[in-house]
């Protein structure tokens, strides 16, 4: 290879420091559009691929086919016009497998790290054996991806002396690189290891000046995200649950025990899942999750966890719409929860499920759920920050969310574990435990 062709700007040149030091292991780098994070992580790649041969890393993205169309693009960029590097020759791109082998027999794997339901464990990540990885956008995937793609760094590191590294790039959002590494940074408390680097479109030089502008003509909130790197920015007014209070509700253990119940939301498609609950009063003990399930086995289900804990009918409620109905007539008492009906006690909203979900947020806003079982935690935060207000029914002036199709269209499945961490809340609102219960 040619020396590169490539002057760095300031941000850059402080992002390689870390990635290249002894003490840091994962750098952030990013805060706004336009400033070079793809082209710093793709250039960091190659750099780490001819240096150290025979080495192999991950690039990864929530989508690979979003990887391929965006990323890939960038990295056939730096590698041919800035490093001087010749395709076939230097390097060959292989489709079919997804990966990128270079002259001296490094690889880099290209990675969807999408939160697939019927994989919250990445386990298809185990096989993995690696030197360091870059995950572009990082904002889209979700923590324990990143944690499973870690945990695969060891390939050739003694052989090199050299030690894990992990590049995450983003631009600014509520989730859990907020939480994780922008917070912790603001108050100088990252820990030794983590290192985060604040690159906006101003910083690049090489920006155009066209690009600039058409940041300048944003909405407010994206300008404040994409063009001035806003972490603290009201992302959307029409969110019902807190980020800081989703992420509280796993660690909430103070929350009392109480009556116990069982709620379970029935799958209606194959690539749904069927989602039990176990609740203590509104600690949420045990989920079970079961996939390609028939009647009789979330029947055989349910009435496992209602003998075990000595739980009667009626203190069990379940999907009632469409498949599930099967399952309600195995538990005669039971409560049959139907999305679409009329809402308890003649309150102000749309919809049985709408009050159910504004009822569970402002139990969560306010601390008083605890979810004991973490095995689904990503999913769970992932699938209760796509539910948003809609605007008023203008029909009826109720109080409305937006629909369950605009919810699968943004998840690509439906939000199982949600919605029967929803209907819990039909005792909150009618039985004898919650706050309006009947006198």
């Amino acid at each position: 290879m040619k020396n590169p062709k490539i002057k760095l700007f300031k941000k850059q040149i402080e992002c390689f420091k870390y990635l290249e030091d002894a003490t840091t292991t994962e750098v952030l780098f990013g805060g706004g559009a336009g400033g070079s994070k793809t082209f710093t992580g793709c250039l960091w790649q190659i750099l780490r691929r001819l240096q150290y041969p025979g080495t192999r890393s991950v690039i990864g993205r929530s989508k690979l086919k979003n990887l391929k169309a965006t990323t890939l693009n960038t990295f056939f960029e730096v590698a041919v016009d800035y490093c001087s590097l010749t395709p076939d020759v230097d390097f060959r791109y292989n489709a079919s497998d997804s990966t990128i082998t270079f002259y001296n027999k490094s690889v880099i794997y290209l990675k969807d790290l999408f939160l697939y339901p019927s994989d919250p464990l990445f386990t298809s990540l185990g096989g993995l054996e690696i030197t360091d990885a870059f995950v572009d956008e990082a904002a889209e995937v979700s923590e324990k991806a990143v944690n499973v793609l870690n945990s695969r760094i060891r390939y050739k590191l003694d052989e090199y002396d050299l030690i894990p590294k992990t590049l995450l790039t983003c631009n600014p959002s509520k989730g859990w690189l907020y939480s994780k590494y922008y917070k912790p940074s603001k108050a100088d408390d990252l820990l030794p290891y983590q290192k985060f680097v604040k690159s906006l479109v101003t910083d690049n030089k090489a920006i155009s000046k066209h690009y600039l502008s058409q940041l300048e003509k944003l909405d407010k909130i994206s300008k404040e995200r994409l063009l001035f790197g806003n972490w603290e920015y009201i992302d959307d007014d029409a969110l019902l649950f807190e980020y800081n209070s989703l992420q509280d509700m796993f660690t909430n253990s103070y929350v009392a025990q109480g009556t116990k119940y069982i709620t379970c939301d029935v799958a209606r498609l194959g690539a749904d899942k069927s989602v039990i609950i176990l609740w203590d009063g509104l600690r949420a003990e045990k989920i079970t999750s079961i996939a390609k399930n028939t009647i009789p086995e979330i029947i055989a289900k349910i009435s496992t966890l209602r003998n075990e804990h000595q739980i009667p009918n009626s203190k069990i409620v379940i999907d009632q719409d469409g498949v599930g109905g099967g399952v309600v007539d195995a538990f005669s008492g039971c409560v049959g929860f139907m999305n679409g009906g009329k809402a308890l006690k003649g309150e102000n909203y749309q919809n049985l499920k709408t009050q159910c979900y504004f009822k569970l947020a402002e139990l969560i806003n306010k601390g008083e759920v605890f979810i004991k079982d973490k095995t689904f935690k990503d999913i769970i935060i992932t699938e209760l920050e796509v539910v948003k207000r809609d605007k008023v029914d203008k029909d009826s002036q109720k109080l409305a969310l937006e629909g369950k199709d605009i919810q699968k269209q943004k998840l690509g499945r439906s939000p199982d574990y949600a919605d029967a961490l929803m209907m819990r809340m039909w005792f909150e609102c009618f039985g004898s435990y919650g706050e309006y219960a009947l006198i």
